[in-house]
């Protein structure tokens, strides 16, 4: 397995230069530095190429993320919606090639956070997000690219909420090239346990994200990190583990992921480093005891 961790620790904005943090991942420990896609439109393929070589440089794998924006969804009734999608997908598919990007993961298959204003049309709306998930593997394809379906709680999203619905999903997919995804945070909601649906997913899981209920990095608390570890090893699993904490407020990233109070008690660049860092050890040690 292969260990890293989401940007977004360290930032209060979606957007940002990542190739800052490439050294510091380095330093870190870690393999891998999970970026967001959400802007790579706005980027110049110039970007993309010092983004690859600042990653070869100190060796690091860089994966993406993605919640979709409302106009990105693919299960949208507006075939226009859905057709912007597609062709902004296309956009970043081939940005992500240039950067040696070869994985991205969210709730790919719909819009991200919901607004639950209106009442889902579930039904309707999975039928439109697998037949257009088809049609965005195939792009990805093109560019060597895996789409990693992220299995969300009820109060983010509402078309995959646990392991089942998420194995139906890609297997009414059926392109290769479709994963799942799974996330302690969320899996903490939804399961019933942490290493069923870890067993269950087997060869369809592709990316995953790790982290404690409240969102910090983890560490010794509820959840079974040796239990999970095993499973993983059980599958024969060695895709990336990636951490991806949340513990400061502001901005447009503390105000989607709701974080209201600063989990990280003051916390310092330097702190908020020496917490992943402890939290990588701390990891590694349970996942390959």
């Amino acid at each position: 397995m292969k260990y890293g961790i989401f940007y977004a620790y360290w930032e209060k904005e979606w957007k940002g230069d990542f190739i800052t943090y490439i050294e510091k991942v380095k330093k870190l420990g870690f393999d891998i530095l999970e970026v967001g896609c959400g802007d790579f439109h706005k980027q110049p393929d110039s970007y993309f190429h010092t983004l690859r070589d600042a990653a070869r440089e100190y060796d690091i794998i860089l994966t993406g993320g993605y919640g979709p924006r409302a106009e990105h969804n693919l299960c949208s009734p507006d075939t226009a919606v859905v057709e912007n999608a597609l062709a902004f997908y296309s956009d970043i598919f081939r940005k992500m090639e240039i950067a040696g990007i070869r994985s991205i993961g969210g709730g790919l298959y719909a819009y991200w956070p919901v607004d639950y204003s209106r009442e889902p049309d579930k039904a309707g709306d999975l039928e439109r997000s697998i037949k257009n998930m088809r049609r965005l593997a195939d792009i990805a394809e093109r560019h060597g690219i895996t789409l990693n379906m992220e299995v969300l709680n009820r109060f983010e999203g509402y078309l995959i909420n646990d392991t089942n619905e998420g194995l139906a999903y890609i297997r009414a997919v059926d392109k290769p090239n479709v994963k799942l995804m799974l996330d302690t945070f969320h899996m903490n909601i939804e399961e019933d346990s942490f290493t069923e649906p870890i067993l269950q997913a087997g060869k369809y899981l592709g990316h995953v994200h790790v982290g404690e209920p409240n969102r910090k990095p983890p560490r010794e608390g509820r959840i079974p990190w040796g239990e999970i570890g095993k499973a993983l090893r059980q599958i024969g699993y060695d895709g990336p583990v990636v951490m991806e904490p949340f513990v400061t407020m502001g901005g447009q990233v503390g105000k989607d992921i709701r974080v209201w109070r600063d989990l990280s008690q003051g916390a310092t660049e330097e702190d908020l480093d020496r917490d992943a860092e402890k939290s990588l050890a701390f990891l590694k040690g349970m996942f390959e005891a």
